[in-house]
């Protein structure tokens, strides 16, 4: 008697089926959102901490600031021309090979010289620009995947998945600030044996943070890919490039986001740069920025989870933003009319204080930028995120060459104009928005 072959298909139909249920690529989606995340803060809990320490661990000549400067510079660059890389090699490969720029920065501190330290710091520049154009890109298509599968308002998963990828980020700077601590504070502090350990831990963790990208599906980009062909003339990619580039920026909504972009840059390297030179280490001491650092970090992956959940349209967002730069801006005014180093209790808590409100600033301003570019910038997302990058790195580039040469008091000037210069931008959006919504509707 033939088997039947007849009643055992539907159960294999079934079965893929069911694997292909909204559920299961629900889970796919939310799945990939929780590898990116814990995979980003592997990774920068190293740089992040790293950063914080090339000022101190290699100052002589201002080799390590120096070596920031150059590569934010090289991001700010290679940031113009990140989306087409992004676009051929597509977000999951993007991400991984960017990895790859952290991880050679993080060696070239085990022998610090002019001649590792400054290759590994223009490479890493072009690493950064690709990893952060990928990581917009992939996780705007994750959350876009995620809301037309299970039928969910876009606006309000782009939200939420932007909280949980920002507020996992934001806890790198108090896990790896924890760790150069504890390595750190047995009297070794600048010693070589002391931050080869400490470098040694940075490298293993950006290992295990690239493997884990391993694991993430494959999201492709297709626009335009069919209509170009196998190959472009040079001048012809020349052409296409400077469209990429300069495509963002005949958006208006995109010239009225620019400030708060470069804003947020601007507001890191103040922290990065300013914060911990003039604040932290006059009252805490240098052993103090590690844990001044973990309370920002901290603020910052709270601030972003919160403000990722209640993430919905331009509405949520304004409110969100306009929170935001309040905090910031009262936290400026005081350190420029009021603030002066105390010591006794009061001492340490108010640093504590600024660190945190400076977290809070920047939890908004990285969940609600990303929120904006995905919701405004769906068919340019590559180019949406790639301005945001050269804007950011520019700014922080800056700060990292200028900051030896100008006061915190001209600095606090600086911010205080930026701010209101972005915030001015971001509502004339919001209220133009609104109204064009009122009248076509």
């Amino acid at each position: 008697m033939a088997p039947p072959r007849d009643e055992e298909t539907p159960l294999v139909a079934a079965a893929a089926a069911e694997d292909d249920s909204p559920a299961e690529k629900g889970r796919s989606h939310t799945r990939d959102v929780h590898i990116l995340s814990s995979a980003f803060l592997l990774v920068f809990l190293a740089y992040g901490a790293a950063q914080n320490l090339e000022s101190t661990v290699n100052n002589v000549g201002d080799l390590g600031t120096t070596s920031l400067g150059i590569l934010y510079l090289s991001f700010t660059f290679f940031s113009l021309v990140a989306s087409p890389v992004v676009r051929k090699l597509g977000p999951k490969n993007a991400l991984i090979l960017g990895t790859s720029g952290y991880w050679l920065f993080i060696a070239a501190n085990l022998k610090p010289t002019w001649y590792t330290m400054v290759p590994a710091a223009l490479y890493m520049g072009f690493a950064a620009s690709i990893i952060w154009v990928g990581q917009g890109t992939y996780l705007t298509s994750t959350a876009r995947s995620h809301a037309k599968d299970n039928s969910l308002h876009e606006g309000t998963v782009i939200g939420q998945f932007n909280g949980e990828f920002w507020g996992m980020f934001a806890c790198h700077q108090f896990v790896g600030n924890l760790i150069s601590l504890a390595l750190l504070s047995d009297g070794t502090g600048g010693s070589t044996n002391g931050t080869t350990l400490l470098f040694s831990v940075f490298l293993v963790s950006m290992t295990l943070g690239t493997i884990l990208m391993c694991f993430l599906n494959k999201r492709g980009i297709k626009e335009e890919e069919d209509s170009q062909g196998p190959s472009l003339t040079f001048y012809a990619s020349v052409v296409s490039l400077s469209k990429t580039v300069i495509r963002p920026l005949y958006d208006v909504r995109m010239l009225l986001i620019i400030p708060l972009m470069a804003y947020s840059g601007l507001q890191q390297a103040f922290v990065w740069a300013d914060y911990t030179a003039y604040i932290v280490s006059p009252t805490l001491g240098v052993s103090g920025v590690g844990g001044a650092m973990a309370v920002y970090g901290a603020c910052d992956a709270i601030c972003s989870l919160a403000a990722g959940r209640f993430t919905s349209g331009l509405k949520s967002i304004t409110i969100i933003v306009s929170a935001g730069v309040l905090i910031q801006t009262i936290i400026f005014l005081w350190l420029l009319l009021i603030y002066s180093p105390v010591s006794g209790v009061l001492g340490t808590v108010y640093p504590l204080i600024m660190a945190a409100a400076l977290g809070i600033g920047d939890g908004v301003l990285n969940t609600q930028l990303s929120a904006l570019l995905a919701i405004y910038f769906k068919h340019d997302t590559e180019g949406a995120f790639a301005q945001l990058k050269v804007w950011q790195s520019g700014t922080i580039a800056a700060v990292f060459f200028c900051s030896a040469y100008i006061s915190l008091q001209a600095m606090l000037v600086v911010m205080l104009v930026t701010i209101s210069i972005a915030y001015g931008g971001f509502i004339f959006l919001s209220l133009r928005e609104k109204a064009l919504s009122h009248s076509s509707s």
